[in-house]
């Protein structure tokens, strides 16, 4: 039986999900730099200059997300990337290199990476990303509460359209644009178009408030099935 790592399907009861973040990357510079840009967004951080090390703790630890390097001694990111993916793990995973032309980031995307950023890189991008991962685990948490269908049965005084109700279900399921563009058959802008509209009627902040306002609904409020 494959050893699990940080979320297989049997084993979560036993890991900690914990706020913290964890860099992968042999330049000490580097993580040094990452780490200072993090933790003064609030966030530990926890610093691997190797991909054992990492692998080790990451049998025990979810952290919010991980940030990857693609170059490493011994396994390269990507194959590291590849045995977390395999074995479902459930952070997300930021990969991060300076060869931004390095046909490995293709397949690192490919095969499971959140996202790639490239050396060197902008500060603001880095939280960016944190905040990402931020609001998927909060997708995850409303969407583990109960199944999208039914956190979508009814909207608090608004109507939608079968396209935005559509486009509803995938949000609180975390798709991000591109997974609900290729699930429904429309473009990532026309999907951007309405996971906008759909927030703004439902008078949600983002994504993750959005599916807090789902979860809050009652028999009183409006159901989807009037649609406009």
């Amino acid at each position: 039986m494959a050893e699990s790592i940080g979320g297989a399907a049997g084993e979560r009861s036993n890991l900690m999900h914990l706020p913290e973040i964890f860099i992968v990357d042999d330049n000490e510079e580097y993580r040094e730099l990452l780490s200072a840009i993090l933790e003064l967004e609030g966030f530990k951080v926890a610093g691997f200059s190797d991909g054992t090390s990492f692998l080790e703790n990451a049998k025990s630890r979810v952290p919010v997300c991980v940030f990857l390097d693609l170059v490493l001694p011994g396994q390269s990111g990507l194959d590291i990337l590849k045995t977390l993916i395999a074995r479902r793990f459930i952070a997300p995973i930021f990969m991060i290199s300076a060869r931004r032309d390095n046909p490995a980031i293709v397949e690192a995307i490919k095969s499971g990476a959140r996202d790639f950023i490239g050396k060197p890189f902008d500060p603001y991008t880095a939280v960016l990303r944190v905040r990402d991962a931020v609001e998927l685990w909060g997708r995850r948490a409303a969407h583990e509460m109960a199944p999208p269908q039914q956190l979508v049965q009814y909207v608090p005084g608004v109507k939608l359209s079968h396209m935005e109700r559509a486009v509803l279900l995938q949000i609180i399921a975390g798709g991000t644009n591109t997974e609900v563009a290729a699930n429904l058959g429309i473009g990532k802008q026309s999907v951007a178009n309405h996971r906008w509209r759909v927030t703004r009627k439902c008078g949600a902040r983002n994504s993750a408030d959005l599916t807090r306002i789902m979860q809050r609904g009652s028999a009183d409020m409006v159901k989807l099935g009037d649609l406009t």
